[in-house]
């Protein structure tokens, strides 16, 4: 293994004894202290990435079981949480229905692999844009925006959308090293980051956010509600980010002559659409409408939904594929790490550890005595910055939103809607834009050579800079008047 992180497993682990044997503050249970000593560990590991997220996650219910286990109960200190008892609450999170949204995205995001459908999409939507680069990158960002509705998941995306792109850049002789490769792929994940706060199924991490809204105070955001609230921001910022990649990056071609054929040929050789296709096309915006239209015309949550369209793809005869064939594609361990970071989250909220961590920090600093635009300048400032060490957006979420959550508690009632500054601080966990590990899209991306660091913050500077302004003038204005705040 390697020596750096044979170190940040050291520590990881010293600092979780050093916290775990501190003397117990007679305002935080111990339950609380060594849920605290967990958050800890696991977020050295996680920004680290010292183990997978796998391991983190298994370490992370050991650790719970244990310590949580021997820990005093809160209600009644004379007997302890026992390893049963601690081992349901980190396995908790498998019963949270935001693990079911994303099992059930997965799902989607394989049959479109399956299908080649998404591929489809994509390219139909560029072989109707122009040649010019300029509308090569208008046609990126609408196929971001257009897959975001339809693929749950921001790495499938990536996934789809990047070879795409680096094929019509190979078409017309160009290196991949090119400035045009660097122009359309960086426009492809800083759309995809765009649109993972636009839409509530795009990413993994607004189901972790909604989970805890939902166990803390009772609230469900439909599909609708998340697109009312969050939508005209990305809308706003997609039109950001068209001027400012074409004015950042000039590629080596103005015009690509006969890049339209190119990639219509492209499209046809992917043949007619076939009938699994069209299943999926039917089933996909059958699911679409079923989410827009949730709590207005039919009672069913996000989650039933979505699981009632896998359990049709699956179906004999009329479904997309057998079990067989997509049990290879999901990404079990994904959906463990996710069920597992719920877990630790709550756990955080019950112990009264997020609360005690929210009143020596946030509140100790007065950020609760102050205007409410500005608590919201502060927060989201923070979470922007915690999310350099940060490579996924999921722990990340994990890790704010029960501070947060506790924040809005410990200061009910208030004059403006807690549970709404909580969902501004979700939207501001996905902001992605500056480095290659701040999403695991990005990643992807910068694995094909495609652009540097330099580019990509040449690029996430401005975004990032304009996309928190937009967060202080919604606040201000749009998400007051639509009752958000």
């Amino acid at each position: 293994m390697d020596k750096k992180k044979l170190i940040a497993i050291f520590l990881a682990f010293t600092v979780f004894f050093i916290i775990v044997l501190l003397p117990n503050p007679d305002t935080l249970p111990i339950a609380g202290q060594r849920a605290l000593a967990i958050l800890a560990l696991a977020v050295i590991l996680w920004v680290t990435e010292a183990v997978t997220y796998q391991v983190s996650a298994v370490l992370i219910v050991v650790l719970m079981t244990v310590f949580i286990g021997l820990a005093p109960m809160i209600e009644d200190p004379s007997v302890t949480y026992s390893s049963t008892g601690a081992l349901k609450m980190a396995l908790s999170g498998l019963s949270s229905p935001a693990v079911g949204l994303v099992a059930g995205a997965l799902f989607i995001a394989a049959a479109m692999e399956i299908t080649g459908l998404h591929k489809r999409l994509a390219l139909f939507i560029m072989s109707k844009v122009g040649t010019k680069t300029s509308n090569l990158v208008f046609g990126t960002i609408v196929v971001s925006i257009a897959l975001a509705l339809f693929v749950p998941s921001a790495t499938a995306r990536a996934g789809t959308i990047i070879p795409i792109l680096l094929g019509i850049v190979a078409a017309f002789k160009l290196p991949k090293t090119s400035r045009l490769s660097a122009l359309l792929i960086i426009t492809a994940v800083q759309s995809i980051s765009i649109w993972n706060i636009g839409i509530k199924t795009a990413a993994a991490q607004n189901m972790v956010a909604l989970g805890f809204m939902e166990q803390s105070f009772g609230t469900n955001i439909t599909w609708g509600q998340w697109l009312l609230y969050a939508g005209p921001w990305s809308i706003i910022m997609s039109v950001i980010l068209f001027f400012v990649m074409n004015k950042l990056i000039k590629p080596e071609l103005g015009e690509l002559q006969g890049g339209k054929e190119i990639i219509s040929t492209q499209l046809k050789e992917l043949g007619k659409i076939s009938s699994k296709e069209w299943k999926l096309i039917i089933i996909s915006l059958v699911l679409l409408i079923l989410w827009a239209t949730e709590g207005i015309i039919h009672p069913f949550d996000s989650t039933t939904v979505t699981i009632a369209a896998v359990a049709v793809m699956l179906f004999p005869q009329i479904g997309i594929f057998t079990w067989k064939e997509v049990e290879s594609k999901i990404p079990w361990g994904t959906i463990s790490v996710f069920a597992i970071g719920i877990s630790l989250g709550t756990v955080l909220l019950q112990t009264q550890g997020a609360s005690w961590l929210s009143e020596r920090t946030l509140e100790a600093v007065g950020l609760t005595s102050m205007p409410l635009v500005f608590i919201i300048m502060v927060l989201t400032l923070f979470n922007i910055l915690i999310h350099l060490g940060f490579a996924s957006a999921t722990s990340l979420s994990s890790a704010f939103i029960p501070i947060v959550i506790a924040l809005v508690m410990s200061m009910e009632p208030t004059s403006f809607n807690g549970p709404g500054l909580v969902l501004i601080q979700q939207f501001a966990v996905s902001f992605g834009f500056l480095l290659p590990v701040s999403a695991p899209q990005n990643m992807l991306a910068y694995g094909t050579g495609a652009f540097t660091t330099k580019d990509l913050l040449k690029s996430g500077i401005p975004i990032t800079l304009v996309g928190y302004l937009l967060i202080i003038i919604f606040s201000l204005t749009y998400w007051q008047w639509i009752g958000l705040l």
